[in-house]
């Protein structure tokens, strides 16, 4: 590999999901194993996350959430397509169907976006300098193009485009998530155009799908990496700055009730996965693989 320079964003999802979420990402950012951080306003402990940040001095921007828990707006609390006969958010693959049959009014979704980011406002004091999506609904028809809207509106530059290269040879992907994958990068393909057009940037490359939970070791990110800068050299082969975003999910497991975004802790957060990611990211072999490949760690506020 040449030694271009690599700007890599390593960015805890889920911050202020829950009290343990929050501790193990800080944990992690301490360590100098994540360089950003992404804000689940609706989270159960998104103002101590907040809080968190402020004290350590952690870039932070915005998890826009549509599909897990409860809405911030407080006039889509009850009553709103986005909602459930439970009366909380579809959910990841409950979204998508409601999507698909035509029954999520966009000027709600543009509602709860807007209050997602004022909200995020008030508990930081500042916008976010980027804004994704969990569970990646951002790129999903239609709420991209709202999503773009909103993102212009506040003058927020920067978000997430999840096209992972490399991510058709990971045959350690069980078929029903590669499905899920597939569909997210097909939605992402669809999405470049509209982000585009609407002036929003996001990094030369993204990681996270082929590395999230059990699928994450030292060896899985460097080689994503690697094959990633490859690839992307190959296309454009001037020598410049190579920027990434590997998305990561560290964390001490979620210990029920506590947690989540209204309903509770999901399943994923309060499995072991978490901590793996926790473990694996603070390795020093990992830390002198990113010295050895001239790679830097930053914020988007650093691009």
């Amino acid at each position: 590999l040449r030694m271009f320079q690599v700007k890599l964003i390593v960015t805890g999802d889920d911050f202020g999901y829950c009290p343990r979420r929050n501790q193990g990402i800080v944990d992690c950012f301490l360590a100098g194993a994540i360089s950003n951080v992404s804000l689940l306003v609706n989270g159960s402990a998104a103002a101590d996350a907040a809080k968190l940040a402020r004290r350590h001095n952690i870039p932070i921007g915005l998890h826009a959430n549509l599909s897990e828990g409860s809405p911030v707006c407080e006039v889509l609390k009850t009553n709103s397509s986005l909602l459930n006969q439970d009366g909380f958010f579809h959910g990841k693959m409950g979204f998508r169907t409601a999507l698909s049959k035509g029954l999520l009014n966009m000027s709600e979704v543009k509602q709860e976006l807007k209050a997602q980011v004022e909200l995020f406002h008030e508990l930081t004091g500042h916008l976010p300098p980027h804004m994704d999506g969990h569970q990646h609904v951002h790129v999903l028809p239609e709420v991209r193009h709202v999503f773009a809207e909103v993102l212009e509106e506040y003058g927020i530059q920067y978000t997430r485009v999840p096209i992972e290269p490399g991510l058709h040879n990971c045959d350690w992907i069980p078929p029903s998530l590669m499905d899920f994958y597939l569909g997210v990068e097909k939605d992402s393909f669809n999405t470049v155009d509209v982000f585009t057009k609407h002036g929003i940037r996001w990094p030369d490359i993204y990681i996270g799908l082929s590395t999230m939970g059990r699928n994450m070791s030292v060896s899985s990110i460097q080689s994503a990496i690697d094959s990633a800068i490859l690839e992307l050299t190959a296309k454009a082969p001037q020598s410049r700055a190579v920027t990434i975003e590997l998305m990561v999910h560290p964390g001490y497991p979620s210990v029920p009730p506590v947690g989540g975004c209204g309903e509770g802790p999901d399943d994923f957060s309060q499995s072991w996965e978490r901590l793996h990611e926790l473990q694996t990211l603070i390795k020093p072999e990992l830390q002198s693989h990113y010295k050895n490949r001239n790679i830097q760690l930053c914020s988007f506020k650093d691009l």
